[in-house]
Formats: C-alpha cells, structure tokens, sequence
C-alpha cells in the first residue's frame, strides 16, 4: 500500500493519517452513512506471504473483528465495521480525539499521581468486563490508551498483534515485549492476569517516567522479565506513597499466585489508595522543584528532561533551625544539597564548617558500595530547604543524569582541594 494518502477506504472517505505502526496505518475518516468520523487501522500483508497463510488471516481477522465488535464498554473503542481486500485488511472504529499515554511517559510530562490511579482504575474496569466476555488484552501499553476531551479514557487495539501476524507465535506478534508478563514472553497460556501485568507496567511509567525493564536486545528483556525483580519504582519518584509503590509491584508479580489474582481486586486496591493521594498543604510543588533546580550552580548544564528527572527521584525537606540532619556515626543512604538556609558541620559535638546555599553533603554514598558511617553531624543554623537523593536512586538513573552529576561532583572536590591548599602555609 502506497505512503501517499488514500482518498477513500472501503466506504469512508479518508480526511487524513492519524498514526502508523510498522505494519499498519490509522486514518481520520468520514462514514456517510452514520454521519461521524471514524478511525480507520488499515492492515497491509506481508511482503511474500503463503496464500494459504494470508487467507487463514484474513478469516481470523474477520472473526475477532466481530468478537472485539460486541463489546460495549465506555472505557473501549469500539468497532463498527471490519472488511477484508487483496491488497489490505481495514477496522472501522471509534474516533477518540485526544492523546495516547505514550505522552505521558516523559519525566517531563508525567501525570498528577491522583491522575494516574484514576487511569488505572478506569482501565481496570474496562479489562474487566472484556475478561468476563472471554477477551484477553494481551498488548497493553500506553501507546493503546487514549486520553481524550474531560480526562476520558479508552483502551484501544483489542487483539490488534493477532490481527496484524495472523499464526505467528506470541513472541513474534502478540504483546509489545516490555509491558509483556513471564508467561507471556514464556509463550504460555494466558488469562487476565496478564493485562494486570501490563497495567502493572504501565503505571510503572507513567509514575515514574522509567521502564521497569531496559535491556538492549529481546533476549536480554525477557531474561530481565522472567528472572529479575524491579526497582522499586520510589527509587526513580521518591515521593510515591507507600502503598501505590506495593500495588504497582504486586501487579507487576512474576509468580501468579502473588500476583492479583481479579479485576475487582486491583480496582479495590486502586480505589483504596486514591483515598491516600491528597498532598499536605505545605508540599513544594514541582513546578516550584524545577524552577529551584535551573537555578543551583549544582545543576548547571542540565537538559530539561534531566532535570524532571532531579525532581522524580529526590524529596524536599524543610527544616527549623537546630534540627540535625545527619548524625555522626550513623550509616546513611542519601546525599544533600542546601536550596535555602544555612547548616553546620560538627565533628566530636564542635563546629568544623559551614555550609550554605548550593553546598552538598554526604555525596561520597553515591560512589561508596559499602555504606560507611558518616564522620560529621550536619546541623540546621536557620530555617532549611534541602533537596535530598538517595545514592541508590542516582545510581539507577539515566547514564546522561549521572554524567551531570559526576562533573558536579568533580567541581566541588577540585573546590574543596583549592581551598584547603590555600589554606597551608606557604614554604619556606
């Protein structure tokens, strides 16, 4: 099928494309009949297919278009018409305007956390009804959830892998491999705890900004998927209320039997820590976190992204005046850096130092692997604004992120050797 736009597509006049996969193309059209606007996901054949192969498609292609068809669900696209050509396969549906979640996948650009649960639970009770129709998912991820006018949310491409690869096994056509469960990438049967999965995955990222798993190759992906456990996701937003940290890693359960086990399940758990989500009234915003950062000399040369990600992995802190921050003696797991305020640094209970706006403490955590006790007391001397970091969270983040970091780092430690080479005595 040609790249240029077509004019018409069985009975609906094409307006213009919407979006494209590799396989497929999604275009805005007319239906005359019914006086709407549709969606349209054309399917193209593979170059070189059997016939036999393709017209077993095209029958399946039929058939599951007519068993995603009846369902009728405010949180599903729904689909009105399905045809089979020679030259393509077409599904005529609902037209959402709007933008998928992939938007909203950017540390940049993450959703209200209250916003996230709701998304959640919007999609958990059309996955649901779809289960008790005998429709599995099974391609869950955000680039197949809408959000439309007024916050609307709808699950789109029902079964699309299957449409699109006909026989081709699960791994090769079914699932997109990050957002896919062990059972799935292990090509084993699968019920709806394998969409409880995916969504697990999705609210990872759109809490987070991060995949729970990144591999450079499938292989590696599906090893991580099946073998490893992922960190925790308040190592990369260390504001994340308990408790959505633990529904979103039991979603996200290797074994079934930890795994929740119904919709209804999650979505009473969802419904429980929205309840949880109002923020205390002296919360700093992160508009306000952003702001502060691009104007610390710590932080200069950050792009934007690294500096959404600043504010997704650290806590701010305010503190009065003779509050001890750090404690001699004390393993910690976390650095700091001053905004506001100012501290002391006291060592056998005397003051050795001060420190100010812009001035870091407890940094060496970051390239320590064993924790060592801290040898200094940090002090609050007046009113304390701190951006705090655990060194865990800086050491899972992006490779671009801790480059900034280990300049800034390196900056402060020549700082430090000038100052106390200034203050030896000259020879003579």
């Amino acid at each position: 099928m040609a790249d240029r736009l077509p004019s018409q597509i069985g009975k609906y006049p094409i307006i213009r494309e919407l979006g494209r996969g590799a396989t497929s193309r999604v275009y805005l059209g007319r239906d005359p009949f019914a006086d709407r606007e549709v969606a349209i996901k054309v399917v193209r054949p593979e170059v070189g297919v059997d016939p036999a192969v393709q017209k077993r498609f095209n029958k399946s292609f039929l058939n599951e278009a007519a068993l995603i068809g009846r369902l009728m669900h405010p949180h599903i696209i729904q689909i009105f018409d399905a045809d089979v050509t020679d030259d393509y396969s077409y599904i005529a549906m609902e037209y959402a305007p709007g933008e998928t979640l992939e938007e909203r996948c950017s540390v940049s650009r993450l959703l209200p956390m209250n916003d996230v649960v709701e998304t959640a639970f919007k999609c958990s009770l059309a996955l649901e009804y779809a289960s008790r129709q005998g429709v599995i998912h099974r391609d869950i991820k955000p680039a197949n959830i809408l959000r439309g006018e007024n916050d609307e949310i709808k699950i789109s491409d029902f079964g699309a892998a299957q449409f699109e690869s006909g026989e081709q096994t699960v791994m090769q056509g079914m699932g997109s491999p990050a957002y896919m469960s062990p059972e799935q990438v292990l090509e084993k049967p699968l019920d709806h705890q394998t969409d409880i999965y995916s969504l697990g995955v999705v609210m990872y990222q759109l809490l987070t900004g991060r995949l729970p798993f990144l591999a450079s190759n499938r292989a590696s992906l599906v090893y991580q998927i099946t073998n490893i456990e992922p960190v925790s996701p308040t190592v990369h937003r260390a504001d994340l209320p308990e408790a959505l940290e633990k529904l979103v890693l039991r979603a996200m359960a290797k074994d079934l039997s930890d795994r929740f086990r119904s919709w209804s399940e999650f979505s009473r758990e969802l419904a429980q820590s929205y309840r949880h989500l109002e923020l205390p009234t002296d919360t700093i915003t992160d508009t306000v976190k952003y702001e502060a950062i691009n104007k610390i000399p710590f932080f200069a040369d950050l792009s934007e992204i690294e500096t959404w990600e600043i504010v997704r992995i650290s806590t701010w802190h305010r503190h009065p005046a003779g509050k001890d921050i750090t404690t001699e003696g004390e393993v910690g797991e976390s650095f700091y850096l001053i905004v506001e305020g100012e501290a002391e640094v006291k060592k056998a209970g005397k003051v050795v130092d001060k420190l100010g706006p812009n001035d870091c403490f407890g940094e060496l955590l970051y390239f320590e692997k064993m924790r060592p006790p801290r040898n200094t007391t940090i002090t609050s001397s007046s009113d304390l604004t701190l951006i705090k970091i655990k060194a865990h969270a800086l050491q899972e983040s992006t490779d671009a992120l801790q480059k900034q970091f280990n300049k800034s780092f390196l900056r402060i430690l020549v700082s430090r050797l000038a100052e106390v080479n200034d203050r030896r005595p000259l020879p003579t």
